[in-house]
């Protein structure tokens, strides 16, 4: 099955640190990475779809973050 996520952070290193780790555990960027103004907290933020390849089947109960 394919998995997919959009990780989303404030526009500071944790955003690169969050992207990274996923890549690291397999997951593939998708598309571009989008930027935009955050108005209730003031600040940027930044999101970057990735996708994954996994055996099983999906279901709305499948975990994505533990893959």
């Amino acid at each position: 099955m394919k998995l997919y996520r959009f990780l989303t952070e404030d526009d500071t290193s944790a955003f690169c640190h969050k992207v990274t780790a996923a890549l690291n555990k397999g997951w593939e960027l998708y598309g571009e990475p989008t930027y935009a103004y955050d108005a209730g907290n003031g600040v940027m933020r930044c999101g970057q779809a990735v996708v994954k390849e996994v055996p099983g089947i999906y279901t709305p109960e499948t975990k994505l973050g533990e893959h």
